[in-house]
């Protein structure tokens, strides 16, 4: 008993210890707001701003001669004629609300109900995550690679921004956060890419040197991950390139294109990986050095996801910068949407700027902070890595072929390997009736070799739907067939298979 008092004080003294250790740092109300608030304002600009060039360019960048259009009135008519661009910002939103809803204990749960139930259109990961909620699979397994195809996607990594706002200084309490959301769309990569991103928020709250912050943040990361791989590789050719950030992009593309898990992106020149997105919001940063103008066109340019980019990056700027130092050019026409609620959502920009901030109070003083009048002490934070996890193990895309069918009846698939994914989505049938009913859901009957048929549903609906009709990473390496038999036909609508991907071993190097 008396060694284990022993041991209860050395370890109370040591957390004591370190937490009279931490770097405590002042701010003055005002400037906290300030900086919130031009994160917020700066993810809004982004992501309007690149929204047009959107996957238009992939492997491929986005040449001087091709002009981007900014001009006063832009931000409203994105918000009010495509409110879609923005599901980088309602699904951040979707959070803050919860938060608000809960208090800062709300659980995954919540948040991934939140998700599930929203009205507003989602893609990859999100949508993936969202169909295994409604079906009984939920968080973290809702993300988790064996469970969701687009586990390494970028979903999580536009949506962490408001895990890095409400933690200034505080990047190991946004990494927690992160994992509490994170998880329920992503796994690996795809949950790094929020993580590192939360971190540069947090971090850029005490610092106006961009290559401490992108450095400082990968510390979150795991050292022995493929995603910190990749951007300390960013680093270190901005080192060796300062000045010519195409040679830095062509770097990324020759090393880090090739994407093993998106059923759409694998054996494609379409790269939604977060891996490689970080790259290019790291590239914007970094070739930016804090000029606004600089760091979006750089990550617009660089491509692929060529809005949600740009939004990161210029959100992480934002809050070094503040609102008031973002130039008022970019500010053309942001007053005019900063009281209009992002669309499903019961959120303006100007409510969540209140909300935000309202939330890093909360936050700063559950982690030994002070908020006396107009200043505001937080306990700056020894950046700590997460856990380490990896997406994809132990199997790699062979082939894919194209099936281009409807299925009618029975479709029957044989291949070798150890994984496998089929693309297909139920829809109308065309020509068949102009007002259709979209509550119906397919059923089908999947047998892997003979072995019990699994059932599956593919809803018609775009918000519920279910882009991928079978997947099994885990099957021996051996030859396989694959039976694929419609449960329900109806005369009008139709499950159209796409294509399908073979996985096996990685090849020995």
């Amino acid at each position: 008993m008396k060694k284990i008092r022993i041991a209860l004080f050395l370890l109370l003294s040591l957390q004591v210890t370190t937490l009279f250790a931490q770097e405590l740092v002042t701010f003055n109300a005002a400037d906290l707001q300030n900086k919130i608030k031009g994160g917020w304002a700066g993810q809004t600009i982004g992501v309007t701003y690149g929204a047009p060039v959107e996957f238009r360019y992939q492997g491929t960048m986005i040449n001087e001669y091709q002009k981007l259009k900014w001009y006063d009135g832009l931000l409203k008519k994105s918000m009010l004629e495509g409110p879609g661009i923005y599901d980088d910002l309602y699904l951040d939103i979707t959070f803050v609300e919860v938060f608000e809803k809960e208090g800062l204990n709300a659980p995954s749960s919540s948040h991934a109900k939140a998700v599930a139930q929203a009205g507003y259109m989602l893609w990859h990961a999100n949508q993936a995550a969202r169909y295994n909620i409604l079906n009984g699979i939920n968080s973290p397994r809702s993300g988790h690679w064996l469970n969701n195809p687009h586990a390494d996607c970028i979903d999580f990594q536009i949506e962490a921004d408001f895990a890095g706002l409400m933690s200034p200084l505080m990047t190991n309490t946004a990494s927690v956060i992160c994992d509490t959301v994170g998880h329920i769309m992503n796994y690996g990569d795809g949950w790094y890419g929020g993580v590192y991103v939360a971190a540069m928020y947090s971090l850029a709250f005490g610092s106006n040197d961009i290559n401490y912050v992108v450095t400082e943040a990968l510390n979150a990361i795991p050292g022995n991950t493929r995603y910190h791989s990749c951007i300390s590789d960013v680093i270190r050719w901005h080192k060796q390139y300062p000045s010519d950030w195409r040679s830095t992009w062509f770097e990324i593309q020759k090393k880090w294109t090739d994407d093993i898990g998106c059923p759409e992106g694998v054996f494609s020149q379409f790269n939604i990986d977060a891996t490689v997105n970080s790259a290019y919001v790291v590239l914007g940063l970094l070739y930016g050095q804090g000029d606004f103008t600089k760091t979006v066109e750089i990550a617009a340019r660089a491509g692929q996801d060529a809005d949600c980019n740009p939004s990161t990056a210029a959100g992480i700027l934002g809050v070094m910068l503040g609102y008031t130092g973002i130039p008022e050019y970019w500010k053309m026409g942001l007053t005019a949407i900063e009281d209009i609620d992002f669309k499903y959502t019961h959120t303006s920009l100007n409510k969540v700027y209140r909300l935000s901030y309202e939330q890093a109070l909360e936050n700063i003083k559950r982690q030994g902070g002070k908020v006396e009048g107009n200043t505001i002490t937080i306990r700056k934070q020894k950046i700590q890595p997460v856990k380490w996890e990896q997406s994809f193990s132990g199997v790699y895309p062979v082939d894919r072929e194209w099936i281009g069918k409807n299925l009618t009846d029975e479709h029957v698939l044989q291949f070798t390997g150890n994984g496998i994914v089929i693309r297909g989505e139920y829809k109308p049938k065309t020509g068949s009736v102009h007002d259709p009913d979209i509550s119906k859901v397919a059923v089908l009957e999947i047998s892997v070799d003979g072995m019990k048929p699994e059932q599956i549903k593919m809803p018609m609906s775009f918000t519920t739907r279910k882009n991928e009709v079978y997947w099994n990473y885990q099957l021996a390496d051996k030859s396989h067939t694959v039976r694929l038999k419609l449960l329900n036909p109806d005369a009008q609508a139709e499950l159209f298979l796409m294509d399908v991907t073979y996985y096996a071993k990685p090849a020995k190097k």
